[in-house]
């Protein structure tokens, strides 16, 4: 994991947080989806792309896009740490909603200290997981990995509990908080629309369980874990 004295840019250290998020995704790392994500030109992506693969961080793959190095990758769980921890911190301690708290660790992941990181864990009993259900990267950069799948791809039928939200916009996590679909929810597949439609879930406990129909944007937004 990159100490302090040895940081990155902000902007080298965004990218390649941009770039691990898309990976984790599935999604195609380009200039394109780089710039879309980071709401810049493609051609500011493609100078930084190319200035990253100068320094060793990033590396491009014939077929595949841009891919992290090793070096890249750590520098990448480096910062997902640090914003991640902060995340957890602003929602256990100072009474931050999760909607509030992803544009303030954008700001303060690049200036918090090591020290600081460190005793945010200590301070919250070194959390594996932040308020979005995203994994936090241990100090040696490992990550603990869970079996989950997209709502978007569970038939109807299945059954789980959802363990990730993978958006960030503001809107959508009021949406779902005003409906009680949060981390750790049974949520169950009743139906799938045809044509595209939407899907209809039943989230909750029975017979407390309410239904509600959710459109593509948020089935592809949460990760659950089938049961």
């Amino acid at each position: 994991m990159a100490e302090g004295s040895n940081r990155r840019s902000a902007s080298i250290e965004d990218y390649v947080r941009a770039i691990y998020g898309l990976e984790e995704r599935g999604e195609d790392v380009t200039n394109t989806s780089l710039a879309t994500r980071l709401e810049v030109s493609p051609s500011s992506a493609s100078g930084m792309v190319t200035k990253l693969a100068q320094q060793g961080l990033v590396e491009h793959v014939p077929y595949r896009g841009i891919e992290l190095t090793g070096e890249g990758r750590s520098l990448a769980r480096s910062v997902l740490r640090r914003h991640r921890l902060i995340e957890s911190y602003l929602v256990s301690e100072l009474g931050y909603t999760w909607d509030e708290v992803h544009a303030e660790a954008d700001l303060l992941e690049h200036v918090v200290s090591d020290l600081l990181v460190a005793r945010i864990a200590t301070k919250l009993g070194n959390p594996v997981r932040d308020p979005h259900g995203d994994p936090i990267p241990a100090v040696d950069g490992s990550v603990e990995e869970v079996s989950t799948k997209l709502l978007d791809d569970l038939p109807a039928g299945a059954v789980g509990d959802i363990v990730r939200v993978w958006d960030t916009d503001p809107e959508l996590l009021r949406y779902l908080t005003d409906r009680a679909i949060g981390l750790g929810e049974r949520i169950e597949v009743v139906e799938r629309q045809p044509f595209g439609g939407s899907i209809v879930v039943r989230v909750g406990q029975p017979p407390e369980a309410t239904t509600h129909a959710l459109g593509r944007e948020i089935a592809q937004a949460l990760s659950v874990s089938l049961r």
